[in-house]
């Protein structure tokens, strides 16, 4: 009787176990989906005045990226700021440039959108692949960063304005890729430190880095930087090995 008794606990003990281990298997299992994620994006494409005369020949281009203000579905206000504002003033670059836009409001700037936009604008034009310059201002400045962390090979120089900053990935950056950065001491949406505390990585680790502060000044500081004309005779010089 004894044994009989040890022997059903047992069995009772296997079982319950085997259930428990039943219920586990039902918690966590494995999955996998191929996700599609589509995003529309606006834009504008200046051409330089050479682009049509000089059939023969690859010209460099400038991808931009606007701060918040400019999101939405409206491409007119892309012309508020930066070099889009520049372009309908009348001003004249030596390169192509592309000005996307974020159409929503109130979200980061897709990535991954943006560069197959510019994949398919490198496709169908005469652009130099090995000059393709990157500048962003405030939320753009922040995506500029982003771009530059997770496609390190793609840009030949990148220009920052008061953007948010990935500090903790700085190294991940193309050692090789010249960078300026612009920001003003008294910016109350994106901290001045931000672009500080970037600049000082990166010069710690060996980058090449310029840094234009403007004392004195708020959020505003891309009034001033885009209109640094050795900016753009800087972005001329630059090109990928």
């Amino acid at each position: 009787m004894k044994y009989t008794s040890i022997f059903l606990w047992m069995s009772f003990s296997i079982t319950l176990c085997a259930f428990s281990s039943c219920n586990a298997q039902k918690q966590l299992i494995e999955g996998e989906e191929h996700t599609l994620v589509s995003e529309k994006l606006q834009y504008y494409l200046y051409f330089p005045k050479e682009y049509e005369e000089k059939q023969d020949r690859s010209f460099p281009l400038l991808l931009f990226l606007h701060g918040g203000g400019e999101s939405g579905d409206s491409l007119a206000a892309l012309k508020k700021n930066g070099p889009p504002k520049m372009l309908a003033e009348g001003k004249q670059f030596p390169f192509l440039v592309l000005a996307p836009q974020n159409p929503h409001k109130k979200q980061w700037w897709n990535v991954r959108a943006v560069m197959q936009l510019l994949d398919t604008i490198i496709t169908h034009n005469r652009v130099d692949p090995k000059r393709i310059y990157l500048s962003g201002l405030s939320r753009g400045g922040s995506a500029a960063w982003e771009l530059a962390v997770q496609y390190p090979d793609r840009f030949a120089a990148m220009a920052v304005v008061c953007g948010m900053t990935p500090v903790p990935y700085a190294s991940w950056i193309n050692k090789k890729m010249p960078i300026w950065v612009f920001h003003g001491t008294e910016d109350t949406s994106i901290p001045f430190s931000e672009s500080e505390e970037m600049v000082n990585e990166l010069k710690r680790i060996g980058y090449d880095v310029t840094f234009t502060v403007y004392e004195g000044v708020g959020h505003d500081s891309w009034v001033q930087a885009y209109q640094t004309e050795a900016l753009y005779n800087w972005f001329m010089k630059q090109q990928m090995e």
